[in-house]
């Protein structure tokens, strides 16, 4: 395998500039990849995030073009504009000393900015699916001269729906064309869409022994669901954060927990498919700068974010696919830095975990959380040290006159100081710890005898009363309604309290917990061919 770039067969001005970059050994999927994207062979690269798939991509591309033809040479398909962008900024970045021509394209942006760009003469063209189709269909866009085309992030496009606007758009290049496909998994719609369109692609996969990175620490805790937002705040106390991606299950879960830790004095902002363009830039590049340490997302708005500095990835729900989770916790521990992937869960979790680590061949540390007792000793630590920086600075004279004054007033200088430490943290607001309650190890013998009904609600909680506009005349029983919450909010059934189910609607008694989980769903739930729809009574 080859040492070096200049091994690997690149023209001379690429292995000089990844070279000034500061790159000097290729990454396996670039040693793989680059040799058989350079003879002009169709491939399938293979990789987690981080590790490379971009370069690998990018310089053979870079390698074989032609500057100033006055025409598309090479085409790259992104699922995200976060995605495109970084890309197109990768090859202008390589691509200098050829004088490559990028141009990203993606939905937010005005047409007719792209439209002149391309009109003056565009080398290389990086974009969504759906922003490319629209330009093809405009005649804006001509991809009659394009030899290379790249599918970058393929099973994320796929998942995302773009397979249609794919196929457009590799029907309008040339048959002859090289095709590249780089994906993380390689699922059958992936495969399919290979067999279609590729040549006797070449596959090089790279890391499908270890699916996740030796350098991100992996660990969860047990708390109950009602308790996760307590549980991260003390972690956020706790841990050397430099910058979190927390990820909830829906957009308005987004919402709720940024306002959440904002509130208990931790900044956060959301990151969901509901923001417009400029609001979705400004809030990444306040996460880039470190102006936001906490950033809450959705997978689909976590898509295409390539991020380097980020330290922790915190699950606040275990994704239902595995390989979500490898793409989660991906985002941290890269560029040679060491991260932290965290996951919450609940109890009722711990089939979902086993099934996980057999996934990922590795077992996941379960940590115990920091105690009030931790939290309290760590502020006062905290305070401590900013003392010790105030004392060392000797700053501070007309506060220490007044300290000078008190004591010559008869009070004693250790009582001045505690007052004035104590009159501090009381203006800095701090919220104590919120209690999380225990969970308790598995039930007993005795306890499991117990009906289910009276085990689940020895403790019972208020509930929140939701209507549901399907009834008794619809057909409709309570197993229809627990099935349908159950299925599509992803809750357990046995947390539902009285279900009444009347001529023309149905009420149901859900814990407030898992009030937002139910009403957040964007698509409606149903029952067989009937559709329901659900609010607060």
């Amino acid at each position: 395998m080859p040492s070096s770039f200049s091994d690997l067969g690149l023209h001379p001005s690429l292995v000089q500039t990844v070279t000034d970059l500061g790159y000097t050994e290729p990454t396996p999927i670039q040693a793989g990849l680059i040799p058989v994207l350079l003879t002009g062979r169709d491939a399938i690269g293979q990789a987690q995030t981080g590790t490379g798939k971009t370069a690998a991509f990018s310089l053979p591309l870079l390698h074989h073009l032609t500057p100033g033809s006055g025409a598309v040479q090479a085409l790259v398909l992104a699922p995200t504009r976060e995605l495109a962008m970084q890309v197109a900024n990768t090859l202008y970045t390589y691509g200098r000393a050829r004088q490559a021509r990028v141009l990203p394209v993606y939905g937010g942006q005005p047409y007719h900015r792209q439209i002149r760009r391309l009109q003056q003469g565009v080398d290389i063209v990086v974009g969504t699916p759906g922003r490319l189709l629209d330009l093809i269909r405009q005649q804006a866009l001509d991809l009659g001269q394009v030899r290379t085309v790249v599918l970058d992030e393929a099973d994320e496009m796929l998942s995302m729906g773009f397979i249609d606007d794919i196929e457009a758009i590799l029907q309008a290049t040339p048959a002859e064309r090289q095709t590249a496909v780089l994906s993380a998994t390689l699922p059958a719609p992936i495969r399919r869409l290979a067999t279609r369109y590729l040549r006797d692609p070449e596959t090089v996969a790279i890391g499908t022994r270890q699916r996740t990175a030796a350098t991100v620490e992996q660990r969860y805790y047990l708390v109950h669901q009602r308790d996760k937002l307590a549980a991260l705040t003390r972690l956020l106390e706790m841990e050397p954060v430099e910058s979190v991606l927390v990820f909830a299950r829906t957009r308005a879960n987004t919402v709720a927990v940024a306002h959440a830790l904002t509130d208990r004095g931790y900044p956060a902002e959301a990151l969901n498919g509901e923001m417009n363009q400029p609001v979705r830039t400004q809030v990444l590049a306040r996460f880039r700068t470190g102006q936001t340490r906490i950033l809450v997302g959705t997978d689909v708005a976590a898509r295409g974010l390539d991020i380097d500095h980020i330290s922790h990835v915190v699950n606040l729900d275990l994704p239902r696919d595995p390989e979500v989770y490898v793409h989660r916790i991906g985002r941290t521990g890269r560029a040679g830095k060491t991260g932290v992937a965290i996951s919450l869960l609940t109890p009722a979790d711990r089939r979902s975990l086993r099934t996980l680590e057999a996934y990922i061949q590795e077992p996941i540390t379960r940590a115990v959380l920091p105690t009030e007792a931790d939290v309290e000793a760590r502020r006062s630590e905290a305070w401590m040290e900013r003392m010790r920086v105030w004392l060392r600075r000797e700053r501070g004279q007309r506060e220490r006159e007044m300290a000078e004054a008190l004591i010559a007033e008869g009070h004693d200088p250790v009582a001045v100081a505690a007052a004035a430490i104590k009159m501090a943290r009381t203006e800095a607001r701090q919220r104590p710890a919120e209690p999380i309650a225990e969970v308790r190890p598995r039930s007993t013998p005795s306890e499991a005898r117990r009906p289910r009904r009276e085990r689940d609600h020895r403790r019972p909680e208020p509930m929140v009363r939701l209507s549901l506009n399907l009834g008794r005349s619809h057909g409709i029983r309570v197993n229809h309604i627990v099935g349908s919450l159950a299925h599509y909010a992803d809750i357990p059934g046995r947390v539902l309290g009285k279900i009444r189910i009347q001529d023309h609607r149905t009420l149901v008694d859900v814990p407030p917990q898992f009030v937002g989980q139910v009403l957040a769903r964007e698509e409606p739930y149903r029952i067989g061919s009937k559709t329901v729809t659900i609010e607060r009574v």
